[in-house]
């Protein structure tokens, strides 16, 4: 997605949260925002009761080749359809999602969206799911009153935790954007289980923020993760929580100590990387209940 149209989601989003009363309101009013742009949510009928003529002949033949579908839009009967089963978290990421296939204007000569794991990814390759998925971003984290909250918190993996809460999002899409965005050298591991033995990490994803590139490159990471890491130690032993790891990480010009901070949400395993002595002078002191070491 080229910086232009980046800048022309970003100032639908900014009129959506600015008529609809939402903006500064937290967590982000999600169901205000639905109404604001005339749009019901069914969370009732259930996808797969969804009747058969709702979706064209084609669209419903790709919904039954999906794995799981969280989400739909009828744009004709201004309806969006959404998983009941999901945590409110990423409902409120996939329903803002669809409000995006609603209120792009570009988009408005496609009647039916149909929403899987896919194409609500950061991955995904369809250019109009790239679309959707940066509008739900940019409004559910109101535009850049995240990294407003981010620079007065300390730097650390509770700060984006915190503002997961504070915004109605799920941890995995905070700690991802902190990571991206906070004006500090800091970068993220995401690793996963799902294809490794029980003493083995996957790499899933990784960023980093625009200053930690800046000063090191990009870091030399393996695919796969064993127990000579300290954090697969961390996961081995059943943490779900450490802020006070510490690790020498390969740079394009060295070897860097870095301190990290894991969190393991059951589903990923998140690892900061934090360069020793990177901090944000802060008299905020965060707490959140179950993760203090």
């Amino acid at each position: 997605m080229i910086d232009s149209t980046q800048k022309d989601i970003d100032n639908v989003s900014y009129d959506i949260l600015k008529q609809s009363k939402s903006f500064g309101v937290f967590p982000t009013p999600v169901s205000a925002i639905i109404r604001f742009t005339e749009l019901y949510v069914d969370s009732k009928t259930g996808l797969h009761s969804i009747p058969n003529n709702y979706i064209s002949k084609n669209i419903d033949l790709l919904k039954g080749a999906l794995k799981k579908v969280f989400g739909a839009l009828d744009r004709r009967k201004k309806i969006i359809y959404i998983d009941p089963d999901m945590p409110v978290p990423k409902k409120n990421f996939v329903e803002l999602h669809e409000v995006g296939h609603e209120v792009l204007p570009w988009q408005r000569k496609t009647f039916e969206f149909i929403d899987d794991h896919e194409t609500i990814s950061h991955e995904t390759k369809i250019e109009f799911e790239r679309e959707a998925n940066f509008f739900a971003s940019s409004t559910l984290f109101q535009l850049n009153r995240f990294e407003e909250f981010a620079r007065l918190l300390p730097l650390e993996i509770k700060t984006p935790m915190f503002l997961a809460k504070k915004f109605g999002s799920s941890n995995h899409a905070s700690i991802r954007r902190y990571a991206e965005t906070i004006n500090k050298r800091c970068a993220l591991l995401v690793l996963n289980k799902e294809k490794g033995s029980p003493e083995q990490l996957f790499m899933r994803d990784y960023f980093q923020s625009d200053k930690f590139t800046k000063e090191f490159g990009t870091l030399s990471l393996p695919d796969s993760y064993d127990i000579s890491w300290p954090f697969v130690e961390d996961y081995i032993i059943g943490k779900r929580f450490h802020e006070n790891g510490s690790i020498t990480m390969i740079t394009e010009d060295s070897d860097i100590d870095f301190e990290y901070q894991y969190f393991n949400n059951t589903y990923n395993i998140f690892i900061l990387l934090i360069p020793k002595g990177e901090k944000i002078k802060s008299r905020t002191k965060i707490y959140l209940k179950g993760y203090e070491e």
